[in-house]
């Protein structure tokens, strides 16, 4: 079904860029001097600064971040969080409402884009899923930032969910690193963004609540016997449920 869009989006939409760049032309000279600083101190310093873009661009915008946790949020670090992709919003989102310095895994192809690839390829780990040497090569990446205790980030759907299920099918990839590695799940999921900006359209944004919830983390302990289907199956239907029940 094709997406319509109504002129005070279109209109909504070109200002909600002109902020996104502008915000991030101001932040450059900052980002150039992180970039000196490794990939360790210096890629946190990108974190932080990513984090305070998202407050700034979100407050000008409009779009009000809203947290819930549904249980007692736990401090176990470093975990893998692992969120529902749907929208060009998400990302903005998930550097807003995680505070704390973290690896995210991210398409190689966004890396093309003029001045923002270069925040990109320092902010992220690329993956090229060219090849299962260069996929194989960006899992090793994430995994050594988990000994380093950093928490990664990865969308287990890979790409945007354009089905008319609340997720399609989850990769394995976050799974196997959790039981590799032994390091707890943080599910979360973001019921609002593909209301805020629809992946059909660029100038499809509306102002207006976006939430942000954390679900009960998936702790370690609770591996023990799980293939990376079971456990993948484990966080999948956790996911779903928590997406019906909060878009009703």
């Amino acid at each position: 079904m094709r997406w319509i869009t109504t002129p005070f989006q279109v209109l909504y939409s070109i200002y909600a860029f002109l902020v996104f760049v502008l915000l991030l032309l101001l932040l450059m000279p900052f980002f150039f001097l992180a970039s000196f600083f490794g990939r360790i101190k210096g890629g946190n310093m990108f974190y932080r600064l990513c984090s305070f873009w998202a407050d700034a661009w979100l407050l000008l915008i409009g779009i009000r971040s809203n947290t819930i946790h549904v249980s007692t949020p736990t401090e176990e670090r470093p975990c893998i969080f692992v969120a529902n992709h749907i929208s060009y919003l998400d990302i903005p989102m998930l550097v807003k409402v995680i505070r704390e310095p973290i690896r995210v895994l991210g398409k190689a192809e966004m890396a093309r884009i003029p001045i923002f690839g270069f925040v990109y390829r320092n902010a992220v780990v690329m993956v090229d899923r060219s090849s299962p040497e260069k996929r194989a090569k960006s899992v090793d990446i994430l995994k050594k930032y988990l000994g380093k205790g950093i928490s990664i980030f990865i969308f287990p759907e890979g790409t945007f969910n354009e089905t008319d299920e609340p997720l399609k099918s989850f990769y394995d990839g976050a799974f196997r690193i959790a039981l590799e590695t032994n390091t707890p799940i943080q599910p979360l999921i973001f019921p609002d963004t593909v209301k805020r900006l629809h992946y059909r359209s660029v100038f499809s944004f509306t102002p207006g609540r976006c939430r942000a919830v954390f679900l009960p983390m998936v702790p370690a302990a609770s591996y023990e016997g799980k293939s990376v289907t079971e456990l993948k199956e484990l966080v999948f239907e956790e996911m779903e449920q928590a997406l019906t029940r909060f878009n009703k």
